[in-house]
């Protein structure tokens, strides 16, 4: 008999199931391209083998040092996925391979992502974009519709516009049936009359209303969830280390379309929308949530009036730099009042009559520090890696602002190369325990409550059919004030 592994026995101790809310399958390309020629033919194929930053052929690849150096190319993703430990490798193919290696990794249900396809979704072709999501979202669903008892993959939503995503929408969850979605969390678009881009985070500032789409998501009671990168842009461009590019790549994409969301007035328009930033971590949620808190106190539209140039006692001015003034030359002195920078002194052309000019709490509707609470906490969950010890802060409510846990929930990232050994899965989670950085109850918010509500706050019958349908069904049923004493 093979001998347990470390995850199947802390398993076996616990009163409640493990949920993996972010596994990878690593998509096995001819499969892919059967289903992308029958969505968009042969030529679709060849297009997107010939993308000139193709995960086919990495255009770094193609380049010279001198190149890579002339052209600020950045070194992209490389030696991803396990080889070594050729089990793993071809589990994270292999949708039958992995439901039977489940119990070895102490999982119960887990939530699966693509690799390749993250990256369909911000492709900027748009027929190509809709025929690949189009054809991972077929694929998924007739891979793993045998498997729905213990898995379930995401559909890729691109958000390129409201009328795609929309179409995208109806199709994975009304007629394939899928029930968890992977939206794009921003979309790089070309700046009108010139070269450069800028990036969209979709709700706020954004080319488009993207409110549609929220209100399609309530209605087709589906948790949007983001995972984009955001490694080769702005400050992670180094030409030659990917592990420079690769380090918080997702919490920034993730922030800012969570930011953009808040700011935008996202929670306040649609109180029944739950969110999920995977894979960034909490630190990142804390760091915000705690910052949004901050800059509130400090310049929310009343107190920003301490600030506004017109209350500036201009005598009372004059009369301190002549009496204190000595440091300055007597001509320099006269000429108080010259030369004011808008940095320094402000201006009131600065606050026209639109209110949302001073106010910039104003579409997410804050009136006092417990509404960003409100807004914030209930409506966003966040992805974290096993080995992440940031995670013990989002459940730290003497930390975080007005006694907040955030909703941090369990993320595996089994098929990449975070977790080397798929059969530490929950052991990796676990060691958070082990050294004293969270409680056993924390741990059952991060792997059980945390990832039932993340789905279940939209759709309560997200677990039906499921090898964990009556232990959630225990917990939905359960007050909320006890949910954390339900017995196993």
């Amino acid at each position: 008999m093979a001998e347990k592994s470390r995850s199947a026995a802390i398993r076996e101790r616990l009163h409640h199931p493990i949920i993996d809310s972010d596994g990878h399958i690593a998509e096995f390309e001819p499969a892919l391209f059967d289903y992308l020629r029958t969505v968009a033919g042969n030529q679709a194929v060849e297009r997107f083998k010939a993308l000139p930053d193709s995960p086919f052929k990495f255009r770094w690849y193609r380049l010279t040092p001198e190149e890579r150096q002339r052209h600020r190319v950045p070194r992209p993703h490389w030696w991803v996925h396990p080889t070594r430990n050729t089990l793993d490798r071809a589990t994270s193919s292999l949708p039958r391979l992995l439901y039977q290696r489940l119990d070895e990794m102490g999982l119960d249900y887990t939530i699966i992502y693509p690799s390749i396809g993250m990256l369909a979704l911000h492709l900027p072709d748009d027929e190509l974009r809709g025929a690949a999501c189009r054809a991972y979202n077929m694929l998924h669903a007739d891979l793993f519709r045998e498997y729905r008892d213990r898995m379930t993959p995401v559909a890729l939503i691109p958000m390129h516009t409201p009328e795609e995503a929309l179409a995208e929408l109806d199709f994975a969850i009304g007629a394939l049936r899928l029930k968890s979605i992977l939206m794009a969390g921003w979309v790089r678009r070309p700046l009108a009359g010139g070269p450069g881009f800028w990036m969209d985070t979709l709700c706020l500032d954004s080319a488009y209303d993207y409110d549609p789409v929220w209100r399609r998501c309530v209605e087709l009671k589906v948790a949007p969830a983001f995972h984009s990168p955001s490694a080769g842009f702005g400050f992670r461009g180094s030409i030659s280390n990917f592990m420079h590019n690769h380090i918080g790549h997702f919490a920034a994409s993730a922030e800012a379309i969570c930011k953009a969301m808040f700011f935008g007035g996202v929670t306040r328009r649609f109180p029944a929308l739950r969110c999920s930033f995977l894979e960034g971590g909490a630190g990142w949620a804390c760091g915000l949530y705690a910052d949004l808190v901050g800059h509130w106190e400090k310049h929310n539209r009343e107190v920003a009036q301490n600030f506004n140039p017109r209350h500036l006692d201009e005598a009372l001015l004059e009369r301190l730099f002549k009496e204190y003034g000595s440091d300055y030359r007597p001509e320099i002195i006269a000429q108080l009042g010259q030369d004011r920078s808008q940095l320094l002194w402000g201006s009131w052309e600065e606050n026209p009559s639109d209110q949302r000019d001073i106010d910039e709490w104003l579409q997410a509707g804050i009136e006092t520090k417990a509404d960003i609470r409100q807004r914030f906490v209930p409506h966003f969950f966040f992805g974290c890696e096993g080995d992440d010890r940031l995670t013990a802060l989002a459940f730290n409510a003497r930390l975080n602002p007005m006694g907040a846990r955030l909703n941090a929930i369990y993320s595996s990232d089994l098929g990449h190369f975070d977790l080397p050994d798929m059969r530490d899965a929950a052991a990796e989670a676990w060691e958070l325990v082990e050294h004293g950085l969270i409680s056993e109850d924390d741990f059952r918010d991060f792997v059980f409550v945390n990832p039932v509500r993340a789905k279940t706050d939209m759709n309560p019958d997200f677990f039906k059919g499921t090898r964990v349908e009556r232990l959630v069904d225990e917990l939905l049923a359960a007050p909320v004030a006890d949910r954390a004493a339900l017995p196993a």
